[in-house]
């Protein structure tokens, strides 16, 4: 079973759905009870959990009996600095804690292509991208099997199906439907676990580009 941070989202939405029409389970957890009648509705276990407003222990009951947890939540694009201090740093962390609290040792991370924790600025962009780097790097100290993904910029295109995935492949869009298939691919392979990639559309099926990133 995958517990889905950010389980409203799009990315999370179209990972949940890949994951039950795979045959298996998935856990969303949701910020607002009036989502979980349109989760539930497909398939899909809702659990209450504001990341931003819970306690680490309140997170690890949400994820219990999880075999992985994914971090797919963030602040979204019309939000302030605070916010990305508070959701896509402290959500990710708080989620890191919960997983290691809980026993869950899979934990991929949705990043973003740039996330850097020295990043300079002040402008609202520089301070997602220094959150973005800083919870990289504490789930990469932390021990768990993790897996940081960093997409390009993202666009609610049809997914295609194919992309280019690895260190360095450009700045370039790619559809959310093909990050959250990906997401399904690295949840499938173990040996993902270790790997920071960055993530465009490209010419490369999805599980042949995958298994490039394990060679």
């Amino acid at each position: 079973m995958v517990a889905i941070a950010g389980g409203h989202g799009r990315i999370g939405r179209q990972l949940a759905q890949l994951l039950a029409a795979n045959g298996d389970s998935a856990r969303s957890l949701i910020r607002r009870p009036e989502q979980a009648d349109e989760i539930r509705a497909k398939g899909i276990e809702p659990v209450l959990c504001d990341l931003e407003q819970a306690t680490v222990e309140e997170v690890a009951q949400a994820i219990r009996s999880a075999d992985a947890v994914v971090f797919a939540a963030g602040a979204g694009p019309g939000s302030g600095p605070e916010r990305k201090e508070t959701m896509d740093y402290g959500g990710a962390v708080k989620l890191i804690a919960a997983a290691e609290a809980s026993g869950v040792s899979r934990y991929v991370m949705v990043s973003s292509m740039g996330a850097n924790q020295d990043a300079p600025g002040d402008d609202t962009f520089s301070v997602y991208q220094r959150a973005k780097g800083r919870a990289d790097a504490e789930l990469a100290a932390s021990g768990l099997d993790h897996t940081i993904v960093r997409p390009g910029q993202l666009t609610d295109n049809p997914g295609t199906g194919l992309i280019t995935a690895g260190e360095g492949v450009g700045r370039a869009e790619i559809p959310r439907d093909d990050v959250a298939t990906t997401l399904l691919a690295v949840l499938h392979e173990p040996s993902t676990a270790g790997l920071t990639f960055e993530l465009i559309s490209g010419d490369t099926p999805i599980s042949e580009a995958i298994e490039r990133l394990r060679t």
